[in-house]
């Protein structure tokens, strides 16, 4: 994994975007991104890849149980579902 100590937008994104191809149809959680990839608010460099950089990503909520044993209901998990055509 890259350095993770960027926190421009472009370097979370960067991150963000690489982390959802290496994990495939696994995708990436709100939880996984913020602890993981230093990306603090996932949603937004989300709608950047998809409305800025022409990414399709699948947004599908799911309830996760956290370190301590609590349930979270509604937790985003993202799914590259497509990366963008590549312009020439």
């Amino acid at each position: 994994m890259a350095k993770i100590n960027g926190t421009s937008t472009k370097s979370q994104r960067a991150r963000l975007l690489a982390a959802l191809i290496e994990a495939k149809t696994k995708g990436i959680t709100t939880s996984q991104a913020r602890a993981e990839l230093n990306v603090m608010h996932p949603s937004q460099r989300v709608k950047e890849l998809i409305d800025r950089d022409g990414h399709r990503i699948e947004t599908v909520r799911q309830t996760v149980v956290d370190d301590y044993g609590r349930e979270h209901h509604g937790v985003a998990r993202y799914v590259l579902v497509k990366l963008a055509e590549v312009q020439s």
